[in-house]
């Protein structure tokens, strides 16, 4: 017979976070930046540039994620602890910084098994290292009781004497360029919403999809290197390449046109999805978001860094013409990810 899995409500806080600390490496052994970790009222987390570079995320049950998907998988809580710290490392990353410590929250119901707890904390300390952040760890955070799950991480990082890459930078004439993936995260996600195409029926090549949209794979090595390269603006792709892109165009008051043969590139590992989902695999590409890449331009002439694929210019704006983004000229169809009218 099957035992029944123990819940948090089974166990004092001190118990669950007894469990949990050992998973995440915690404190100043672990990170010289870490000054003091749990069991105080606060962290103490050292700044040695002077400066902190701050970003703060939140995952929403039913809102971010499903623990049960249409097509059959099951978030784990190490999907959503992975998740919670790559899209919190790629802020930091898109200023050009490097993360330093991490602070999170979880609320969760009081059925809440305590073995998705663990997983979750597992999650975290795994994106952390696999991911290349090894300057980072988790100093501390929160625990509580609520009706959903939501976790809510807040990331620390340093510039290292740099200065911060802005979204403001870009000038006519500069080489836009991506890191990382585009619209793969998209088509997973597409893949776990459909239910004529259950789980176990999926090959290697989309279950991989899939993977990337509950495990995204920021490429948190590239922020560093366009600043030392001279990337004049940047920012993480969260909410859709046209979305995003028009942000950075606005905030930089340019045009950004995209090109065609670029983004035929980017669609291409999209293909077997959008065959078997009768999808526009360029449509994944322009407006989907949670791949977590960097967006970035760099000055003519100037050689791309590692990682970096060119995709596009960035042009001056018309007298009677907005700041944004155009394929080929043409102004983009997509419009990616919104919170709140999506």
């Amino acid at each position: 017979m099957p035992q029944t899995p123990l819940t948090v409500a089974e166990l004092s806080e001190a118990e669950l976070l007894t469990r949990i600390f050992p998973r995440l490496e915690l404190g100043a052994a672990h990170n010289a930046a870490v000054l003091l970790g749990p069991g105080d009222d606060a962290a103490v987390v050292a700044a040695p540039d002077g400066r902190t570079v701050v970003s703060i995320d939140t995952q929403v049950q039913d809102q971010d994620f499903r623990l049960q998907w249409r097509n059959g998988y099951r978030t784990a809580g190490y999907d959503v602890g992975w998740k919670a710290a790559a899209q919190n490392l790629s802020d930091i990353n898109a200023m050009g910084a490097v993360a330093t410590s991490l602070i999170v929250s979880l609320t969760m119901p009081s059925g809440t098994p305590v073995e998705w707890v663990e997983d979750l904390a597992d999650g975290l300390a795994a994106a952390i290292g696999k991911l290349g952040a090894g300057s980072c760890s988790v100093a501390g955070g929160d625990i509580g009781r609520g009706g959903e799950l939501s976790i809510t991480a807040a990331v620390l990082g340093t510039l290292a004497g740099g200065q911060p890459v802005l979204r403001s930078g870009a000038g006519a004439g500069d080489t836009l360029a991506i890191a990382g993936n585009a619209g793969q995260a998209a088509a997973g996600l597409a893949l776990l919403e459909s239910e004529r195409h259950p789980l176990e029926s999926l090959t290697p090549e989309l279950r991989l999809l899939l993977d990337l949209q509950c495990r995204p794979e920021p490429p948190l090595e590239a922020g560093p290197l366009a600043r030392l390269s001279g990337a004049t603006a940047m920012m993480d792709i969260s909410d859709g390449l046209v979305r995003d892109g028009a942000r950075l165009a606005r905030a930089s008051g340019v045009v950004l046109d995209l090109d065609v043969p670029a983004l035929r590139l980017l669609a291409a590992p999209l293909q077997a999805a959008a065959q078997l989902l009768g999808a526009d695999p360029l449509a994944w590409v322009l407006g989907g978001g949670e791949d977590h890449g960097l967006l970035a331009t760099f000055p003519a002439g100037v050689q791309l860094p590692p990682g970096f694929t060119g995709i596009g210019s960035v042009q001056a704006r018309g007298t009677t013409e907005a700041a944004g983004v155009t394929v080929a000229g043409r102004p983009a169809d997509s419009v990616g990810w919104d919170h709140f009218a999506d």
